[in-house]
């Protein structure tokens, strides 16, 4: 033992001492321990992540069946669809231009009216002692000029003493037909032939000038206002065919024909506007209703059309899925299915569409006429998606589509 009491190797005759590892050394190996657990846990990681990646990159993609159509030019007669509304011919809320008493109301909800027959009537008992009054002051002013003309015959006075009585016989005139205006104020006539509405005022109220007291309307014929783009402003002229449709009677096509043209483009739109005249003889058609209209040109013009299912409408624009064979390796690999039929698949085109006709849409560019296209499916179709065609069941594509009768 040493003199600390620790025990000691002797070789040789001569005493060595054992030397324990530093706190330093012990530290580093655990530290190094602890990485190389770590770091094989992390490079397994890794490795069946990247494994897991490349699986699912080349792992094949099912099939979307859908069923296919084709870019087909077909022949449209020369027409533009618009929305717009009924305007009636001759229109207005009636008011009198006074303020009284309604004393007298001379028609009924809903009635129909000639031009000039009396509507309603306000108090006017003032308003007529006030012309009794006026009416015997121009009396005795016309009897003054009368008795004035004879003494300027006689030459008794002077001529103008004699123009001056004809200035008051003429003035007490003036005052009382000014008087008489006032008393056919506070009567309300109907300015045009046509249909009231509800009459808003009772006999009794007191009403102040301009307030509506009935709407009248003429609504045979009836006016339809629309707008198309501006591009279209040399080829309409007045007198073409127009055929309105209202949602209130869906079965209905209302005949009529351009009554005008407006001469200007409205710079805010760019459209212009047009008025129409159709003939509503069963008052059928009221103002204010929203109506489609179709606006008839000679002619016929020859459009590259798809149904309507083609089309994907997104926000970033509007798109068609175009069929072509699948391509692997820039090669052509029509036979790459086992049982030698066409392999499919998808490319998402992007397309400018025109007017469409009840089940087309016209393609202004974007596709070829005879190129195939999905015409179903389309959620679930993406760019260069494999596909099946089964066009048993197909969408029923028609120019003028009908509901089916129940």
């Amino acid at each position: 033992m040493n003199d600390f009491g620790s025990p000691t190797r002797t070789a040789g005759g001569i005493g060595i001492q054992a030397r324990k590892p530093s706190a330093t050394k012990r530290l580093a190996i655990l530290l190094a321990l602890v990485f190389v657990l770590f770091g094989g846990v992390f490079f397994m990681k890794w490795f069946g992540n990247r494994m897991m990646v490349q699986y699912l990159e080349n792992m094949p993609i099912p099939p979307a069946t859908i069923t296919s159509g084709e870019a087909t030019v077909m022949s449209w007669d020369n027409r533009y669809e618009a929305v717009g509304s009924l305007v009636a011919v001759n229109g207005a809320d009636l008011t009198t231009a006074a303020s009284g008493i309604v004393q007298a109301i001379h028609f009924e909800s809903g009635a129909k009216v000639r031009e000039g027959e009396l509507l309603l009537t306000l108090d006017t008992a003032n308003e007529r002692g006030e012309l009794k009054r006026l009416q015997a002051q121009a009396e005795l002013a016309e009897l003054n000029r009368r008795r004035r003309e004879q003494l300027f015959r006689l030459e008794a006075i002077s001529k103008s003493d004699y123009d001056a009585s004809v200035a008051e016989a003429n003035a007490a005139q003036a005052a009382v037909e000014a008087q008489a205006g006032r008393i056919a104020q506070k009567e309300l006539r109907a300015p045009f032939s046509g249909t009231l509405g509800v009459r808003r005022v009772n006999i009794g109220q007191y009403v102040a000038a301009g307030t509506p007291i009935v709407s009248l309307q003429s609504i045979d014929p009836i006016d339809f206002d629309f707008a198309l783009p501006e591009q279209y402003v040399g080829q309409v002229l007045p007198g073409f065919a127009v055929e309105v449709r209202v949602d209130a009677y869906p079965e209905r096509r209302f005949k009529g024909s351009v009554l005008a043209v407006e001469p200007r483009v409205d710079e805010a739109t760019r459209n212009f506007r047009l008025r129409a005249r159709l003939p509503n003889t069963d008052g059928a058609l009221r103002p204010g209703q929203f109506g489609r209209v179709v606006l008839q040109l000679p002619g016929e013009r020859e459009v590259l059309a798809i149904p309507r299912t083609a089309i994907s409408y997104n926000s970033y624009g509007t798109s068609v899925f175009v069929i072509q064979p699948k391509k692997a390796g820039g090669t052509d690999a029509a036979s790459a299915a086992g049982d030698g039929t066409e392999t499919l698949e998808v490319v998402q085109r992007f397309v400018r569409i025109g007017d469409s006709r009840g089940d087309f849409v016209a393609i202004i560019d974007g596709l070829s006429a005879g190129e195939r296209i999905a015409t179903s499916g389309l959620l679930k179709l993406r760019n260069g998606q494999p596909v099946t065609i089964n066009n048993t069941v197909t969408p029923d594509v028609r120019l003028e589509p009908k509901p089916p009768q129940t």
